[in-house]
């Protein structure tokens, strides 16, 4: 039996849950197991990216997904390091520490294996159970308001991964005739290849609930109201793999999708609706982010934004603006997460998560503040970083192919960077806010530099994606925005 690399991707992590929900929850252990999983799976990835593109049964290496799984793996192990230091500080019971753990290494299998499938069916069924394991992280404090938001989680997202599959099912349907029945009929490379004989009316209305479906997994308006409320009550090291994680495997799903329905060139044009749900997104959360007074809930509705600003470029469509979409994608993960490592450690470290509690960071902890001040400052899009690159490109790609679009555009854009700046100035710069640190916090060795390397280490590999891409990973981001059309 052949040894698909792939495989082991998805699986590590699955053992490592399993491990962990039968270990005794006592001391750092289960942390520090949870890390070590997270950094093999790290260097499986690494090993994965070596291997020559395939199909290996139900999962597939291309230049599409091989940049969003090593993504994946560095979020995740950077996210379990974070973790590990902030854990104690959230209070768990031994019952809740180790529903936390496992659940982890169980949507980071499922994560790994909604970028690798082949299958759709597959890739919804992995989408679902990260959904899943996600709700349960969200709730795993069993507060009143965090039983609420996780909730408000499930049901809408629920509501969505109904929708997106009725749309796997319509895709199904409308290649049976071509590829006949069995597992053939879910494969997104022998959909692909038919797509151009199928019928377009079935492929449309697939595309639709399938965009909606998976838009709300990504955050897009107009069910996206899970999102803020989700990650303004789950655990601190949450934040960063929702935003980071499960938003682009949801919004990689539809982008698979794209490429099939894209094929036909009688069925409805993808991107006029993605262009709509990404402008929307844009505009809404530019304007909310003016009103939000937690920092935490501040920043979820910032990657409603980027979602929408990356849907936007692939709604756009050509080389040039899938290329900008799938960057904006990469850095917007980077820098997001460590941002929210880096606003988690200052909610430890002042009591509190209200922007108004959080202040002067870059004067009282400037190792952690001026990280702060940076990655808002990439959220922004400010140079020299991933965000600045890609959203430039969707500017010029715009104008290039659609140039009406550039004052909604521009209007969205303009009006969440202030809003993102005006929010630096309050958490990081002017006179400090007293400290009033939450019971264990950072009691690890280092403290909060457990939070301030991982923040650093993300803003500098978005600065280097935008400055000096590696050739190979230049290249293969390249093909992946001509695979997309």
């Amino acid at each position: 039996m052949t040894f698909h690399w792939a495989w082991a991707v998805v699986f590590l992590p699955w053992i490592g849950a399993i491990a962990l929900a039968a270990m005794p929850p006592r001391g750092r252990m289960p942390a520090l197991v949870n890390l070590g999983v997270s950094a093999l799976s790290l260097v499986l990835a690494l090993v994965l990216l070596a291997q020559p593109y395939g199909v290996q049964g139900w999962t597939r290496t291309d230049a599409l997904n091989l940049p969003f799984v090593l993504l994946s793996a560095i979020v995740g192990c950077t996210t379990a390091a974070f973790s590990a230091a902030t854990v104690d500080a959230e209070g768990f019971d031994e019952l809740r520490a180790r529903a936390y753990h496992a659940a982890f290494q169980v949507f980071m299998g499922a994560q790994f294996l909604a970028l690798l499938s082949d299958n759709l069916g597959v890739m919804w069924v992995a989408i679902e159970i990260a959904t899943l394991a996600s709700v349960l992280m969200v709730a795993v404090h069993g507060t009143p308001s965090a039983v609420e938001a996780a909730w408000k989680f499930f049901i809408l997202c629920g509501v969505g991964i109904a929708l997106a599959l009725f749309g796997t099912i319509l895709l199904y349907l409308a290649a049976q005739p071509v590829i006949g029945a069995g597992d053939p009929g879910l494969s997104w490379g022998a959909l692909a290849a038919v797509a151009a004989k199928c019928d377009p009316g079935v492929l449309s209305l697939a595309f639709v609930f399938l965009l909606v479906g998976y838009g709300t997994k990504a955050g897009l308006v107009p069910l996206h109201s899970w999102l803020p409320d989700a990650e303004a009550e789950g655990p601190l090291p949450i934040n960063a793999v929702l935003s980071g994680l499960l938003l682009n495997a949801a919004l990689f799903a539809v982008l698979r999708a794209k490429a099939i329905v894209g094929a036909h060139p009688e069925a409805m044009a993808p991107g006029p609706l993605m262009v709509a749900f990404g402008l929307a997104s844009l505009l809404l959360a530019g304007f909310a982010l003016w009103r939000r007074r937690d920092a935490r809930r501040l920043f979820a509705w910032s990657s409603i934004e980027h979602m929408g600003l990356a849907t936007f470029a692939f709604g756009i469509g050509g080389v040039a603006a899938n290329l900008a979409g799938l960057l904006h994608m990469l850095g917007h993960s980077l820098v997001k997460s460590g941002v929210f490592f880096a606003i988690g450690a200052a909610a430890q470290i002042k009591g509190s998560q209200k922007v108004a509690d959080i202040g002067g960071l870059a004067r009282s902890h400037p190792g952690l503040g001026w990280a702060l001040a940076l990655g808002i400052a990439a959220l922004a899009g400010l140079p020299p970083f991933t965000l600045f690159v890609s959203e430039f490109s969707m500017v010029v790609a715009t104008a290039a192919a659609q140039p009406w679009l550039l004052l909604p555009l521009g209007l969205g854009l303009l009006v969440a960077a202030a809003a993102l700046v005006t929010v630096l100035q309050r958490l990081c710069l002017g006179a400090p806010t007293p400290d009033n640190p939450t019971e264990d916090a950072f009691s690890l060795p280092g403290g909060v530099l457990w939070a301030s390397i991982p923040t650093w280490l993300h803003l500098v590999l978005a600065a280097l994606l935008a400055l000096a891409a590696p050739a190979g990973l230049a290249a293969m981001l390249r093909e992946g925005a001509r695979v997309l059309g």
